[in-house]
């Protein structure tokens, strides 16, 4: 008897902790725990550090590759202007001007 028991014991177990988690979940539904101040300074605490550990990587890579972006240009080669053909078609960035309207 002692073993149908045991047995048995660990149904019940787990189905009571089953409606035990759903009473405290519709409990907390009704009932929910203001927002706490402190999440939000320990948000805005972690925004600045992510925000100055962003910063100090964006420097270190500009102190490494910066000498990269000072170099001087490249040399065209022989006899080609440093446009391209496309550049030296359309003489400016200005917008073109409308088309004239047909007559009927």
């Amino acid at each position: 008897m002692g073993d149908v028991l045991l047995a048995l014991s660990i149904p019940v177990l787990v189905f009571g902790g089953g409606i035990y988690a759903a009473c405290d979940c519709w409990w907390r539904r009704g009932h929910p725990a203001p927002p706490s101040p402190y999440t939000h300074r320990a948000a805005r605490l972690a925004e600045q550090d992510m925000l100055l550990l962003a910063a100090e990587i964006v420097d270190d890579a500009y102190a490494d590759l910066g000498p990269l972006y000072d170099a001087p240009p490249a040399p065209c080669p022989a006899g080609l202007s440093p446009r391209s053909s496309r550049s030296a078609a359309t003489p400016g960035r200005a917008p073109s001007r409308p088309a004239a309207a047909r007559r009927r």
